[in-house]
């Protein structure tokens, strides 16, 4: 499963937990970035992409830890998306993002056949 599938089960768990009934919530755009922030993203843009995202992982254990990496960063990602919704729905959101990762991982570990404690 890739990243954009993980983090869209992710987001789409918030949305179930009621994290979509936030309709005048406003939409991010460049406008909305401080100068600073702004600045070091458009020089980071001009140096392009790390080579390192273009190595694959070697070994199994480096397929391994990445994956772990990236559905830990989704489920971070999903943390975030539930505390900006309201209130009373946090708890929901948060306890369907946490299935969600648990999910995830053992369907990572399955796949990957291994054994953690």
């Amino acid at each position: 499963m890739n990243v954009q599938s993980l983090m869209g089960r992710l987001l789409l768990a918030g949305l179930l937990a009621g994290t979509g009934g936030m309709a005048g919530a406003q939409t991010s755009n460049d406008a909305m970035v401080a100068p600073a922030a702004a600045s070091k993203q458009a020089r980071e843009i001009a140096q392009g992409d790390p080579a390192r995202w273009y190595r694959e992982d070697a070994t199994a254990q480096q397929q391994w830890r990445t994956r772990k990496k990236e559905i830990g960063a989704a489920l971070d990602e999903a943390k975030r998306a539930c505390a900006q919704g309201p209130a009373g729905e946090r708890a929901g959101c948060l306890k369907a993002a946490q299935e969600t990762y648990k999910e995830e991982l053992a369907a990572a570990r399955a796949e990957a056949g291994t054994q953690t404690r």
